[in-house]
């Protein structure tokens, strides 16, 4: 009788990475089918861990979870206010200017398209010589008409879901403030060993720590380049360089793309509020230094380096998430980076992840911190001396 050979797999690793594989394209699928949920529910998430170091300061001051979680939500609240407030009577009167700005900005552009009028010339020759060479004239013309709708039309289809999953977002979020000591409790409560407890409750307090306090971090240090912008903007004389200088600010949340789109449009401003070429540059030449001295110098100085990540993981976790939920997934690409990194670093199953996820770039003993809960160096008994073998002189 013919024995049939058995295959031993060692610990499933043949058929773990095929389903780990499709355990990946199941989340991005769902991610994408289901982002009118997912968008303000991540969006609620990433401003609770913001606002939490300050519902806890307002906790401090003997004030209940309550009455913290609301006072924060409101006074996020009225600082949104404040920038729509300073945005809309400028983004309305460009509206009602769009003829008149986009011939300044032809008329300005003249010169350079003059100098490409030899390539002009030459696409219109071939396109000349193309149609004459396929005209028919027993052949009719059939005329496509496209119906565009107009622009308040596409604002009243989409402003009911847009004010629903704002006030969604806001009441989520406000829920997660004043719950989260229960919540925190509830989930310590779910394992049933002792060690995996505590190592919840350390995942739990490292999230805490790593991006909470690295949102609220950033979001000083863009406050002060938000000032910082509106004031050069202004002192160039831009108009509406408050609106810009805050456009700045929040753009900064978004690394590698939205400080260089909000220059590129300063510079387009530029081109049309001034004529000489000197204070065209300027205004966006004052962004980009502003913007090299933050990413390059006050960041990578007041940010803690156990927040630093891959270079290339933050562009690809930006451009994913910004295709999949548009903006606020390019904003909160590098919080849930920073969450999938400090989930990463207490499982040793995932410690390839965390590595991969991980800055290896040196860390300066000033900045030095303990290295987390997974990496750190478990007490153990002391190492065994060799015994030596004593010789005995003859």
């Amino acid at each position: 009788m013919d024995r049939v050979p058995t295959v031993h797999v060692r610990g499933g690793s043949a058929i773990r990475r095929p389903l780990t594989i499709l355990a990946v394209c199941a989340i991005v699928s769902i991610g994408y089918v289901a982002r009118d949920f997912l968008i303000p529910s991540a969006a609620a998430l990433v401003l609770a861990l913001v606002l939490t170091p300050v519902a806890s300061f307002f906790e401090r001051l003997r004030l209940s979870p309550t009455i913290a979680a609301t006072l924060s939500v409101l006074l996020l609240t009225l600082v949104l206010a404040c920038l729509l407030a300073i945005a809309f009577p400028s983004i309305s009167g460009w509206l009602d200017q769009g003829p008149l700005l986009t011939y300044t900005l032809q008329r300005k552009l003249e010169g350079l398209r003059n100098s490409l009028a030899f390539m002009q010339e030459l696409s219109s020759r071939v396109e000349q010589a193309a149609g004459a060479a396929g005209a028919n004239p027993a052949q009719t013309t059939e005329k496509v008409v496209v119906q565009h709708r107009s622009l308040l039309g596409e604002l009243a289809t989409a402003t009911p879901a847009l004010v629903l999953q704002i006030g969604y977002t806001g009441v989520l979020s406000f829920m997660l403030l004043a719950h989260r000591n229960g919540l925190r409790r509830q989930i310590l409560r779910v394992p049933v060993e002792f060690e995996t407890r505590v190592r919840l409750a350390r995942v739990m307090r490292d999230i805490n720590e790593r991006v909470g306090t690295y949102l609220l971090s950033l979001l000083a240090i863009y406050t002060v380049v938000a000032i910082l912008s509106a004031v050069a903007l202004a002192l160039l004389g831009y108009s509406n360089a408050a609106m810009w200088g805050a456009c700045m600010g929040l753009a900064s949340f978004v690394p590698f793309i939205g400080p260089p789109a909000v220059i590129v449009l300063v510079a387009i401003v530029g081109v049309l509020s001034f004529e000489d070429w000197p204070r065209m540059v300027a205004g966006p030449a004052a962004l980009a230094v502003i913007h090299f001295i933050e990413s390059q110098l006050v960041t990578p100085t007041l940010v803690s380096r156990r927040c630093a990540l891959n270079t290339v993981a933050v562009f690809v976790a930006i451009a994913l998430l910004g295709w999949m939920w548009g903006a606020v997934g390019a904003i909160v690409a590098v919080p849930f980076l920073i969450l999938i990194s400090t989930i990463a670093a207490h499982l040793p199953s995932l410690r390839w992840l965390e590595v991969l996820l991980a800055d290896d770039r040196p860390v300066s003993p000033r900045l030095a911190r303990p290295p987390l809960a997974s990496v750190a160096s478990r007490p153990g008994k002391p190492a065994r001396q060799p015994r030596r073998r004593l010789v005995a002189a003859k």
